[in-house]
């Protein structure tokens, strides 16, 4: 690999994606380099993240949170420079000092910064599948226009651009489908008529990866699913019809593209982030990400399950409204990201049942009513309006 050093900018490095970036820029620190950290209120995180990794600069969202932080680096010989607010995650995304940023801000709240760094022709690692979700083919026309490279790094996704040719001109003649894989969550074999008394612990406790609380549950839902069927049309400029999702409860193939020659070629991993995190900082090249290699003789087996079997489309009904979504006019799945935003902010606060989160989301994308968005600021008004909506229907379920 080139000697260049890379200089990274973590959007959310306190939560499970930025940890294992920053764990895996530790591992290489003469080609990776933290240039700035972002979070939200953990300060306890992020004040040991900066005496570990000595960054330019840390970003907390909120002034209290960072006049904490600025205090109790006092205490310490760190030169971390402390900013807060919005306005602050889009000017260490587009900073120039550095040249990669990875986007792991949690749900349409991290587009801005993406948008930023997009526009700022940044290297861009993609953890947050919101920003495709409600930006649509306008995040990938300000990609374009700004000469970003955006790289995937759900393992999904990260293991369908590994699969595909290494030229883009050839994806388009040779590629037939696309085939995302799911674990099917910790509620793959339960009955769906007892899905109603799951509880939030029950949806967190993920059988193969370890994430966030809002990710877990929608891995639960497998609206996670739905979301990253959007995310790999826009990112791989694929038709819908040309998605498919199959479960696979290993989690050992990540994802497959099949080819008009109907061969397939899939990617294959332990379930650690620290592979596709490794891939996306050192792309081309590959670097030691931390991972455990697969142990082909403790595999027992690698099964498959369709979504039309195994009464999955009952236990699974959120996953049928990306399709839903993507038919409608641009901005549609922006509402069916901040329907479910809500939705499942509402379940986790033990507002509405666990079954309530599909009826949110149905709801919203049926009563939202809006012009299509020529522009970014038309797509935050029509999240806007979504969360409003799927704020009152929540609160009716609530009742």
């Amino acid at each position: 690999m080139s000697t260049l050093l890379r200089r990274v900018t973590v959007l959310g490095s306190t939560g499970s994606i930025g940890v294992n970036t920053l764990d895996v820029i530790a591992r290489h620190p003469a080609q990776f380099e933290a240039f700035a950290l972002t979070a939200s209120t953990n300060v306890e995180v992020m004040l040991a993240q900066c005496v570990r990794h000595r960054p330019k600069f840390a970003v907390m969202v909120s002034e209290a949170h960072a006049l904490e932080l600025q205090t109790r680096l006092q205490t310490t010989n760190v030169p971390t420079q402390v900013l807060s607010g919005p306005a602050a995650l889009e000017t260490v995304a587009a900073h120039p000092d550095a040249d990669t940023v990875m986007a792991a801000i949690v749900g349409a709240a991290g587009l801005p910064s993406c948008m930023a760094a997009a526009r700022a022709g940044k290297r861009l690692l993609l953890a947050n599948k919101e920003a495709l979700v409600v930006g649509g083919q306008l995040f990938m026309d300000v990609v374009q226009a700004g000469g970003a490279t955006l790289l995937p790094i759900d393992s999904e996704h990260s293991a369908i651009f590994q699969s595909l040719p290494e030229s883009r001109s050839l994806w388009a003649s040779t590629v037939d489908k696309i085939i995302l894989t799911a674990s099917g969550g910790p509620f793959r074999t339960r009955a769906s008529a007892t899905l109603r008394d799951v509880t939030p612990e029950e949806a967190c406790a993920h059988p193969n990866w370890v994430m966030g609380r809002k990710i877990s549950v929608d891995s639960a839902t497998m609206m996670n699913k739905a979301l990253e069927v959007i995310e790999a049309r826009y990112l791989f400029g694929v038709s819908p019809e040309r998605i498919e999702v199959v479960i696979h409860p290993q989690s050992v193939i990540h994802s497959m593209v099949q080819f008009v020659d109907h061969s397939v070629v899939a990617q294959l991993g332990t379930p650690d982030m620290r592979g596709p995190i490794a891939y996306g900082l050192s792309w081309p090249q590959r670097v030691v990400s931390g991972s455990a290699a697969i142990d082909f003789s403790q595999l027992a087996g690698l099964s498959f399950e369709a979504i039309h079997s195994h009464g999955h489309q009952e236990r699974f009904p959120g996953l049928q409204l990306a399709w839903d979504a993507m038919a409608g006019p641009q901005g549609t799945t922006a509402v069916l990201n901040a329907a479910n935003e809500i939705a499942v902010a509402a379940f986790l606060n033990r507002q509405i049942r666990f079954d309530h989160i599909h009826q949110v989301n149905l709801e919203t994308l049926a009563a939202a009513q809006f012009v299509p968005p020529g522009s970014i600021g038309d797509l935050l008004d029509i999240d806007g309006l979504a969360r409003r909506i799927a704020e009152q229907v929540a609160q009716r379920l609530a009742h």
